[in-house]
């Protein structure tokens, strides 16, 4: 006589799902990223995706218990869909551990006093504790002085900025070594949220003074992507102007780099 193994229905179910929240994860970020949703659409589809991915994973634990007690088939399909939703929760993991690990602001800047003027984020008001708590999460995103005349800093800027693949929304060059420039700019991260980046370039007697602003397009926290975007745009600039000190003579009057050099 022939014994039916039956197929268990949880597994069956964990595969279904799991398969289900990896699309609902991947193609809302591409369609975000290219703005074809918009960011509170994004949030919707999302949300859902966690929901699904949650119960995945959920049927696959509940079908490993019955696969053992019972000896029914579908230890792969249970697998199968315990893996595709933990890959599918692993993505809102990492944004909920950069959430413990920033402050949870929405604009960053290396001048609080007097920001670099933002085009079109509109960023709420900051007070002192949140200045505080941004300046110890981010120590390297401060104001950078160079012996460098600003007319020659501002494009050192630009070309780094168009390096970083941003788009550069308005570009205002200062005319002369005393002069202000300055550059918006605005940057995508990998799931398709738009931060809005403002320079200003600003020439003395000494050299010129850098200052940046950073601010999400949406509303809500940043994640640290601001702050962290700062400090790794101003690190590359410290190299970059280390090789061009290095490589060319500073006036001894003046103690800016010289050009003509």
């Amino acid at each position: 006589m022939r014994i039916l193994i039956r197929t268990s229905k949880w597994a069956i179910w964990a595969r279904r799902f799991g398969s289900l929240a990896l699309p609902l994860v991947v193609v809302p970020v591409l369609l975000h990223r290219e703005q074809l949703i918009s960011s509170s659409d994004f949030m919707v589809v999302e949300a859902v995706a966690i929901a699904v991915a949650v119960l995945a994973v959920l049927l696959a634990l509940g079908a490993y218990g019955r696969l053992w007690v019972t000896g029914d088939q579908g230890w792969s399909k249970a697998s199968w869909g315990l893996m595709l939703g933990v890959i599918c929760l692993l993505p809102f993991a990492w944004f909920g551990y950069q959430a413990w690990r920033h402050p949870m602001v929405s604009a960053v800047s290396t001048d609080f006093i007097d920001p670099p003027r933002l085009v079109s984020a509109k960023p709420g008001p900051q007070s002192l504790d949140d200045r505080r708590t941004i300046e110890a999460a981010f120590p390297n995103a401060r104001s950078r002085s160079y012996p460098i005349e600003a007319t020659q800093m501002f494009t050192v800027v630009e070309d780094l900025a168009r390096a970083q693949g941003w788009e550069i929304r308005t570009a205002r060059a200062p005319t002369s070594a005393l002069d202000m420039g300055t550059l918006t700019a605005v940057d995508a991260t990998l799931f398709g949220w738009r931060d809005e980046v403002a320079m200003r370039v600003r020439g003395s007697n000494q050299g010129a003074t850098i200052d940046m602003r950073s601010a999400p397009l949406h509303a809500g926290p940043d994640f640290g992507s601001n702050g962290q975007r700062i400090e790794a745009f101003l690190v590359e600039l410290d190299s970059r102007i280390t090789l061009m000190l290095r490589d060319a003579p500073v006036s001894p009057t003046t103690g800016v780099l010289d050009e003509r050099g």
